[in-house]
């Protein structure tokens, strides 16, 4: 079983989205039973919060469901991951400081799975949540393929 975890910095908006989008795209690609998925928080101000809603009202333009997600913060099981995954260097700082050389997966931004060494906006402050949408899946799409590559059926 491969592990992926999005993070971001409050686990309302980005590392949901992505964790949503990614559930959708294995699920279509029927590896639901080869891979697990799941989203955190580098910081523990939105704990219990529910996705944003213009995360939600944009996943639902694509019929795609956060029924039942709410925030919560990076924890020590998280650490046996194959994959985490943050949506900007800031993210990877506090990633790396939570994880401090302990043993866990691989740590890229999302998008240097596409090939791309940025980070994808947080719409909590730029409030393009269409723009976070579509970087979210070049990067779940790339990421995707990847594990795929890997995976032994």
């Amino acid at each position: 079983m491969v592990k992926v975890l999005f993070v971001c910095l409050g686990n309302i908006c980005r590392s949901p989205m992505a964790e949503a989008v990614f559930r959708k795209m294995v699920e279509e690609e029927g590896l639901e039973n080869y891979i697990t998925i799941d989203s955190a928080a580098t910081s523990s101000w939105e704990h219990g919060n529910p996705v944003h809603y213009g995360t939600r009202e944009r996943l639902a333009k694509e019929n795609i469901s956060v029924k039942g997600m709410t925030s919560r913060p990076l924890e020590d099981k998280d650490l046996d991951n194959d994959y985490i995954v943050g949506m900007d260097e800031s993210n990877i700082v506090n990633i790396r400081k939570f994880i401090a050389g302990r043993s866990t997966g691989e740590v890229k931004m999302l998008l240097e799975y596409s090939g791309e060494n940025r980070g994808i906006a947080d719409p909590w402050y730029t409030g393009d949540f269409d723009t976070t949408y579509n970087d979210v899946v070049k990067g779940c799409s790339a990421l995707l393929k990847e594990i795929k590559d890997k995976l032994q059926y």
